[in-house]
């Protein structure tokens, strides 16, 4: 297995960033959009690579839109 590919280490920053904006763990995050808590972490650390309907579904578990975390996606990728 390869090195995590450097966007989904990204998506997995700006996951976290919004998830610690919002005062939560990773465990209420996963419990919020019906995800284990290892999925959660393993999306956070760049070792998974989300589909878009997880994406939604952290989304709306942090009570925000998706746009979201494109915007702290792209404020890490500056």
């Amino acid at each position: 297995m390869g090195d995590p590919d450097p966007v989904q280490i990204l998506v997995g920053r700006a996951l976290r960033s919004v998830r610690l904006q919002r005062g939560m763990t990773q465990e209420k995050l996963a419990a919020a959009c019906e995800m284990h808590p290892t999925y959660v972490s393993d999306i956070e650390r760049g070792a998974r690579n989300p589909s878009w309907k997880a994406i939604v579904r952290l989304a709306h578990g942090l009570g925000v839109p998706v746009a979201t975390i494109a915007a702290a996606f792209d404020e890490l990728e500056r």
